[in-house]
């Protein structure tokens, strides 16, 4: 992976870090490279992490599932297990080129048929799952818009406004996929539920702060602890919209008259093992050793930053400010790195994502300080919110016009504001999905002193 325009946003010592920075984390967190780190097959023995697998206790090895990093996983799998793979269904955002495994191309991040036809075409492949079945469960993000089954009584439709309004709620991660598992038929556990009893072993890429297994992809193959009533809580606490009929749904739910997900006392479970294999810590520490070997000091600030982009920028900067006054957390030249999933509370009908809104707010409290801090903020995945770009690259130079840049803020029409201060960072499809990282770059401030670059 390359970032496609480096060339227009580097120059200086503080940009070309963190930039390098970004890469590292990217491609450290790439499913070929993490399923080679973790998934090996020696004669009849597969193993994942620590767990093995014998193969010659099953008759049919299947692969399903899906997510944003699902047609890398899948390939990678493939390469591994060769002709041993029985059969599969995984539904990802981009094709892949696959031998024993159908790919089907889905909509992000709001659901679609193709969708909803690649999650059909996995519960009638798991329908006649028995004993003597391996389900290998790719578990990637993003697959909670990918992998739509929707509910019977429920449309594709009420899916989609219901999905719609509460992406534009600045509803976090967890409290939307408490609603979108109590309308499908996958999410919360329910995948393993009509794979039992067949042996689960989830492959899983994490993209949620905490690596809580049953918000990662809406947790297909993992137990869930929310209820109808929370589903229901969302709703009315954002003031969503949505359709009668998944209100209907939610508050029969809540009455008892709709079984509820599965908890982790349920016996579907008995037989299921999820794996995390990557997630936004792995794309940290590959940048933390890129930033140490061009003579930076690291420091993890933390993997789970979450909240408003916007706000989370000016605790960002502050960090800079601090390290550049006082030293804290750490001495200059420095990069402190942060992962985790900011939102958006959509105010305005501009164009941008949680990363474009960071590095823009982040260029306004930067904004004539010159060239010493720069930072950078992207979706691991190549594409923040509903743009295909991956999000910016800021320094105190970048915002020359404040009047404009907040105008811009407030509109949440970050992305044209960026990109015409050449501050957008585009990588395509990057094949992985591990969240947001975020690098902030340090000089020293000294006689134009900075860590100093192997390249």
């Amino acid at each position: 992976m390359t970032i496609e325009n480096a060339a227009d946003l580097g120059g200086t010592p503080a940009r070309d870090t963190a930039l390098a920075c970004i890469e590292a984390g990217i491609e450290a967190a790439h499913p070929e490279q993490v399923v080679h780190d973790s998934v090996a097959l020696d004669g009849d023995t597969l193993t994942i992490q620590s767990t093995t697998y014998d193969l010659a206790d099953y008759d049919r090895v299947l692969v399903v599932g899906g997510g944003k990093a699902g047609g890398g996983v899948t390939t990678a799998l493939e390469a591994v297990l060769g002709d041993r793979v029985t059969d599969g269904v995984v539904v990802t955002r981009d094709p892949e080129e696959t031998e024993f495994t159908q790919i089907v191309v889905g909509s992000h991040p709001v659901p679609d048929e193709a969708g909803v036809e690649g999650a059909r075409r996995i519960l009638d492949l798991l329908d006649g799952a028995d004993e003597r079945t391996l389900v290998l469960g790719v578990i990637t993000g993003g697959a909670s818009a990918l992998l739509a089954a929707p509910v019977e009584g429920i449309s594709l439709a009420d899916l989609q406004q219901t999905t719609t309004e509460l992406l534009e709620s600045g509803a976090e991660i967890d409290e939307i996929n408490a609603v979108r598992k109590h309308l499908s038929a996958v999410k919360g556990g329910q995948l393993a539920r009509v794979a039992a009893p067949a042996t689960v072993a989830g492959l899983v890429l994490s993209d949620v702060v905490g690596n809580d297994l049953s918000v990662i992809a809406s947790g297909p193959t993992a137990p869930d602890n929310s209820t109808f009533a929370d589903a229901l809580d969302v709703l009315d606490r954002y003031d969503i919209d949505a359709p009668q009929s998944v209100r209907d749904r939610l508050e029969a739910g809540a009455a008892g008259d709709v079984p509820e997900t599965p908890r982790a006392d349920d016996p579907v479970f008995e037989r299921v093992t999820n794996h995390v294999l990557a997630d936004g810590f792995t794309a940290l520490d590959a940048a933390r050793s890129v930033a140490a070997e061009r003579g930076y000091e690291p420091c993890i600030l933390s993997s789970r930053v979450r909240g408003e982009a916007r706000e989370a920028a000016k605790s960002h900067v502050a960090v800079g400010e601090e390290v550049v006054a006082t030293g804290n957390p750490v001495s200059a030249p420095a990069v402190v790195l942060a992962g985790g999933e900011t939102t958006v509370t959509i105010r305005g009908g501009g164009r941008g994502g949680p990363n474009q809104e960071f590095a823009l707010a982040s260029a306004i409290e930067l904004a004539g300080t010159g060239s010493e801090i720069a930072l950078g903020a992207v979706d691991t995945d190549g594409r923040d919110g509903a743009v295909d770009v991956a999000g910016g690259l800021v320094d105190g130079e970048t915002v020359t016009d404040l009047g404009a840049a907040r105008a811009a803020l407030a509109d949440n029409d970050a992305f044209p504001a960026l990109e015409a201060r050449d501050a957008i960072v585009r990588t395509g499809p990057t094949g992985t999905n591990v969240n947001d990282l975020r690098v902030l770059v340090v000089e020293s401030g000294e006689s134009g002193e900075s860590g100093e670059s192997t390249e």
